[in-house]
C-alpha cells in the first residue's frame, strides 16, 4: 500500500476515532513525513528495521537547540509516531513491520523544576502586593487576572493550555470544575477558597464581553490569553518574589502534585487529579514520597539499639 495514503488514513483515524489534539496530529504528520522523505519510503513494505535504524542514526547526528545532537526525548517522539502508525496498520490487517520492533531510547530520570514552599507563597502573593500599590485601572485588572491565574494553577494542577481554554461562564458556586484535557478526556479538578475568591474578583472587575475566562491585551483589542502570555507575565512575578530558579506555569503543576503527596495523598489519586493517562508519568513525583519514607525510617527504626 502507498505510504502517503496510509499516513493520511492514520492521521484521519487519530483525529476522528481517537480524538487526538490538532497539535498532536500536526506533529505526527511532521515526524512521519520526515522519516518517509529521508528514507525514501514509498510503500509501507519499505518500512524495515534497517531503515528505522539508519533514520535513528541520522536523527542522532542532527544538531539540537543547545547541543551538538538532537535530544533523545525528541528522537523518541519520532519513534512514538512511527510505532503508533505501525499499530494502526496492524489494526487494519495490513502487512508491515511489527510495532514491537521499535524500542525507545532510555532517558535520564526527569528533573523537575521545583520551588520551595516559601518561594511558592511569595510568588502567589506577588500580584496582590503589586495590586495594592497600583492606581491604573488597566494595570489593576491585569494584577487581578494574574493573581487568579496563579491561584487557579496551584489549586487545580491544570496544564497551562487547559487553563487558557476555560470560559468565563465558570460556576463559582461549586468547589469543582470539569476540564477537557489531553485526548479529549474530561476530569474533575477542585477549587480552593483562595482561587475562587481571586477569580470572582477578577470577573467582577471586568467590563468586556469576551467569552474567555482570562484575556490579555488592551480593552479595545482583547484576545484569549495564551500560554506564552502567561509565561511572560509569570517572569515578572518570579523576579518580584526574588526567585532565582527557572519557574514556568508547569512548575505550579509540579507544586500542586508535590504538595498533595507530601501531605499524604496516594499516587493513584494524584494521577487522576493531574489527568495522567499512565501511572508511569506520575512516578516522577515518587521522590517526594521517598523522602517522606526516609524521615519515617529515621524517626522510628532502630530506636531500641545502643
Amino acid at each position: 500500500m502507498n505510504a502517503e495514503d496510509a499516513k493520511r488514513q492514520f492521521l484521519e483515524y487519530i483525529e476522528i476515532e481517537r480524538g487526538r489534539a490538532v497539535k498532536t496530529i500536526e506533529n505526527y504528520d511532521r515526524y512521519l513525513t520526515r522519516y518517509f522523505k529521508h528514507m525514501k519510503i514509498a510503500e509501507i513494505s519499505d518500512i524495515s528495521e534497517q531503515s528505522v535504524r539508519e533514520f535513528r542514526l541520522w536523527l542522532n547526528r542532527q544538531p539540537g537547540t543547545a547541543t551538538d545532537s538532537m535530544k533523545r526525548r525528541t528522537q523518541n517522539y519520532y519513534m512514538i509516531a512511527l510505532r503508533a502508525f505501525l499499530k494502526f496498520l496492524r489494526k487494519r490487517d495490513l502487512k508491515a513491520l511489527s510495532p514491537e520492533k521499535i524500542e525507545l531510547a532510555k532517558l535520564p530520570e526527569r528533573q523537575l523544576d521545583l520551588i520551595t514552599s516559601a518561594e511558592l507563597e511569595r510568588l502567589l502573593k506577588a500580584p496582590g502586593d503589586a495590586l495594592l500599590k497600583e492606581t491604573s485601572e488597566h494595570k489593576r485588572l491585569a494584577y487581578m487576572r494574574d493573581r487568579a491565574i496563579l491561584e487557579l494553577l496551584f489549586s487545580t494542577g491544570l496544564r497551562v493550555s487547559e487553563l487558557c481554554s476555560l470560559n468565563s461562564d465558570i460556576d463559582l458556586t461549586r468547589d469543582e470544575l470539569s476540564v477537557r484535557g489531553k485526548g479529549e478526556k474530561v476530569r474533575v479538578v477542585f477549587l480552593s477558597p483562595a482561587a475562587k475568591m481571586a477569580v470572582r474578583e477578577y470577573l467582577k472587575a471586568r467590563k468586556d464581553m469576551e467569552e474567555a475566562l482570562f484575556v490579555d491585551g488592551r480593552e479595545n483589542k482583547l484576545h484569549r490569553i495564551t500560554p506564552r502570555d502567561i509565561q511572560r507575565h509569570l517572569k515578572t512575578y518570579v523576579a518580584r518574589a526574588g526567585i532565582t530558579n527557572v519557574v514556568t506555569p508547569h512548575t505550579l503543576r509540579h507544586a500542586f502534585a508535590t504538595d498533595l503527596l507530601s501531605n499524604g495523598a496516594d499516587i493513584r489519586s494524584v494521577q487522576q487529579l493531574l489527568g495522567h493517562a499512565s501511572i508511569n508519568t506520575t512516578q516522577i513525583y515518587t521522590h517526594i514520597t521517598d523522602s517522606h519514607l526516609r524521615e519515617i525510617h529515621k524517626k522510628f527504626h532502630g530506636q531500641n539499639r545502643n
